[in-house]
């Protein structure tokens, strides 16, 4: 497994996938109040999804007075007819008043307790069993900390929002085949099809899940730079629905735009982790066994921000 040492990153909020929302109306400049509504609307009344495991009034109050907050972030892969399991996994803190942030990565094949189930599985099988209140659980037991909010976004629906906005751009760093695509190393420009078959890939990536959380996240990034110039009524109306039918979240409208505004300085100083073990088969299937110690310096790391 590679070695991964943090690293400073411009900004943390590519990794976000309700930001496209504020990119997009702030960019728009004249528009911004004709779509304030339309905003609001798709985020409080279809993106909005409560979930037992985080206490929403304990985290307005923390919201409010800029506290440190922990964001659980999981890109979730759902194909036709499956519920889907959490692809990503990536926990956000953000400290505000230090102006720093990190992305503490948990690889899918982590091997815990599932909360809720009480037997021990791979982690990103807590989505499939119970979705992001059972994944939330999950995740808090495992490294003893608390969550604030969670954003889970489904994979496919990057898949759309490529071909509504139009071919993107990333820096491919390492060259593959599939079989139907050709990955060279630079500047890589996708449409929707293929940024799947970018965001999929595993087995030839050297860093395995790490470089795969990388590119979902050079994705968003990608998506967000799209959007941010497109300044078309019909594609922003479009782009509005595919976000609404693909991201839930606990917060509300209100919680967003308090987060963008008083948070974004966070990212003067990023760093980027994920979580350590060694891949071990059991009854025949492959867990990465993450060490006790390893638990502890994760949740240090997390705990630090509070």
């Amino acid at each position: 497994m590679a070695k991964n040492k943090p690293k400073k990153k411009r900004n943390p909020w590519i990794v976000i996938p309700l930001t496209i929302f504020i990119v997009l109306v702030l960019s728009i400049g004249s528009y911004v109040l004709s779509f304030y509504f339309k905003v609001k609307n798709t985020v409080d009344k279809e993106m909005n999804e409560p979930v037992e495991s985080i206490d929403i009034t304990q985290t307005k109050k923390k919201l409010a007075n800029m506290k440190p907050l922990n964001i659980l972030l999981l890109g979730i892969d759902a194909r036709e007819g499956d519920k889907g399991r959490s692809d990503a996994m990536i926990i956000l803190s953000l400290d505000p008043k230090n102006n720093r942030s990190q992305l503490i990565s948990i690889p899918r094949d982590t091997r815990t307790t599932i909360v809720g189930k009480g037997i021990e599985d791979k982690i990103n099988h807590a989505y499939a069993f119970g979705g992001a209140d059972m994944s939330v659980a999950t995740v808090e037991e495992m490294l003893g900390i608390e969550l604030d909010y969670y954003v889970s976004m489904n994979m496919e629906g990057l898949k759309e929002l490529v071909d509504e906005l139009g071919n993107i751009t990333v820096h491919n760093e390492i060259e593959w085949k599939d079989g139907k695509y050709h990955f060279t190393k630079g500047p890589l420009a996708m449409d929707g099809d293929m940024t799947m078959a970018y965001v999929r890939m595993r087995k030839q990536d050297p860093s395995g899940d790490f470089g795969r959380t990388k590119r979902q996240r050079q994705v968003i990034g990608a998506i967000i730079d799209r959007g941010a110039s497109v300044g078309s009524i019909p594609k922003i109306n479009r782009t509005m629905e595919i976000l609404g039918t693909n991201v839930l979240t606990n917060m509300d409208f209100d919680d967003m735009k308090k987060l963008f505004n008083n948070y974004r300085k966070a990212n003067n100083q990023v760093e980027e982790y994920m979580l350590q073990g060694s891949g071990q088969k059991i009854k025949g299937v492959y867990y990465l066994i993450v060490p006790d110690e390893e638990i502890e310096k994760v949740h240090k790391m997390i705990t630090d921000y509070e």
